[in-house]
């Protein structure tokens, strides 16, 4: 079992170290649109993958041929197939009678209706279609017959074992890429078993290093079956999908991959502060700001026709500002890009807890955020993968704007009130002051917060405040959105109760 150990927080503040998990058994691949066998091995910073002998797709795991019954060789079937809606038939095909062989399965796409059939492995020949004989045909006839056989398909097919070599078995070294992996770990980044004991003839393996991978189910590829993982590469440019046999295999593997991958978040927070840290410039490029918290999670995106879809994202939280990466930031060039960058002062949670929709994936575990920005309002709605991580994540926005707020302590801006420029002061501890834009210029207006009876805005450009004062309400053109400043003072006002106590 995975236990809680006393120390530092993993991954930033709040968070609980845990023991890592160490794990083996035999899973499935997804490589190259196969299903191949592979032990996987998990230690406490890489998960090593090794071709089972035998393993490609047409391997037997567990009793079971790719998910399905094995054939016997020789023996003819009928095999019935409907198509879904969406998508073909979901195979490949080689051979034909110009090449001398006979039409042959030779790719299965997974997800599709052949491979839901459960009835078609690799090496099958295809003898008829609906009927209609193939035997003598050539590549193109037998294309011709797949594509215009209808929604429901009859196949007629023979598993012929001699065949298969002429069938490409997937290689994990040359076909599964990974990259991305820190630089300043390249004894993990290879494909090669050298950092093991010699082994008797060469094995097909991978070592996948851990660190700031991303470990989600559900994400880029639909399981409705509740047995897949994926792991998805600190670049985000290749996701890698593993199918277990049942649903409690798939959670215990991927219970102990999160967790190995959130032991090593407390280091790489040391190398990121490491790199932007003050010695040797560095400061510049982190803004002088300590990384208090990175971690990666998935952010829901719309597409066209109001579809919507998650993808990952690297969120990192520092003293002042909330950053949203497409990719692991190893260098300071990359550091200073991010997609987003949003004042935490500006920022608020405004959601936090299990998604209402899409029941039949389970309860999403959701929270979302808002800043005001000069654009209006920019809203982001998030999902985590366990509840752990939920509650880290609102733990770590809500104490990271309420300390922005007191380490900002006050924000300005230039503003018109009655026809006059003037600028607006919100002090974090002294409250309310409206002076005169020019140097030196006197106060026309200074309220503490208690004061504020109402606070009111646009939209567009007017923030309005009422102090309960002979002057009524003021009414301040800001020149542009509101948004920010608005949301500032929400942050201010937050912090100030929970300090006090007022809330829990």
């Amino acid at each position: 079992p995975l236990l809680p150990v006393r120390g530092g927080g993993g991954g930033g503040s709040g968070m609980a170290v845990w023991t890592r998990a160490c794990k083996a058994g035999l899973l499935e691949l997804l490589l190259r649109e196969r299903w191949v066998r592979v032990a996987a091995e998990l230690s406490g910073e890489a998960l090593s993958l090794t071709a089972e002998p035998g393993g490609g797709e047409a391997a037997v795991l567990n009793g079971v041929v790719n998910g399905n019954a094995e054939a016997a060789p020789g023996c003819v079937r009928r095999v019935r197939v409907v198509k879904a809606e969406a998508g073909g038939l979901g195979i490949s095909i080689k051979g034909g009678r110009e090449n001398r062989m006979p039409v042959l399965i030779s790719r299965i796409f997974p997800g599709l209706a052949a491979e839901r059939s459960g009835a078609l492995r690799l090496g099958d020949a295809i003898l008829a279609v609906n009927g209609v004989d193939l035997r003598d045909a050539t590549h193109d006839q037998a294309v011709q017959a797949l594509k215009r056989a209808g929604r429901e398909v009859i196949l007629e097919v023979k598993f012929m074992r001699e065949v298969t070599p002429y069938i490409k078995k997937p290689s994990l070294v040359s076909d599964l890429p990974w990259e991305g992996a820190a630089p300043q770990s390249p004894s993990l980044s290879g494909s090669e078993d050298s950092g093991s004991p010699q082994h008797q003839g060469p094995r097909d393996r991978k070592v996948i290093p851990l660190k700031m991978c991303f470990a989600a189910r559900n994400l880029s590829m639909p399981d409705l079956e509740n047995r897949l993982i994926e792991l998805h590469s600190p670049d985000s440019r290749n996701t890698l999908i593993l199918r277990c046999k049942d649903t409690a295999t798939a959670h215990s593997w991927f219970t102990a991959l999160h967790a190995n991958i959130t032991a090593l978040l407390p280091q790489v927070l040391a190398e990121l502060n490491a790199m932007l840290g003050t010695g040797g410039g560095g400061g510049a490029a982190a803004g002088g700001r300590e990384v208090k918290h990175i971690a990666w999670l998935a952010e829901q995106a719309r597409l066209d026709g109001g579809r919507q879809q998650w993808r990952p994202v690297l969120m990192a939280v520092t003293e002042k500002d909330l950053l949203l990466y497409d990719g692991m930031p190893w260098t300071r060039d990359a550091w200073a890009s991010p997609c987003h960058s949003y004042p935490l002062v500006a920022t608020r949670l405004v959601h936090s807890g299990s998604g209402r929709r899409s029941p039949a994936l389970g309860s999403e575990l959701t929270f979302a955020t808002r800043t005001g920005s000069r654009q209006g309002v920019e809203m982001h709605v998030f999902r985590v993968e366990t509840h752990r991580d939920l509650s880290s994540w609102t733990r770590v926005l809500v104490q990271g704007c309420h300390a922005a707020a007191e380490l900002i302590k006050e924000v300005s801006v230039g503003c018109t009130l009655g026809g006059q420029e003037v600028q607006l002061s919100i002090h974090y501890e002294g409250g309310f002051t409206i002076c005169r834009e020019e140097p030196g210029g006197s106060v026309l207006f200074r309220y503490p917060y208690e004061r504020l009876k109402m606070s009111a805005d646009d939209g567009i450009r007017t923030l309005y405040l009422d102090f309960g004062g002979p002057e009524g309400e003021l009414a301040l053109d800001l020149h542009s959105c509101p948004k920010p400043i608005v949301f500032v003072l929400h942050t201010f006002l937050s912090a100030k109760v929970t300090r006090m106590g007022l809330l829990a």
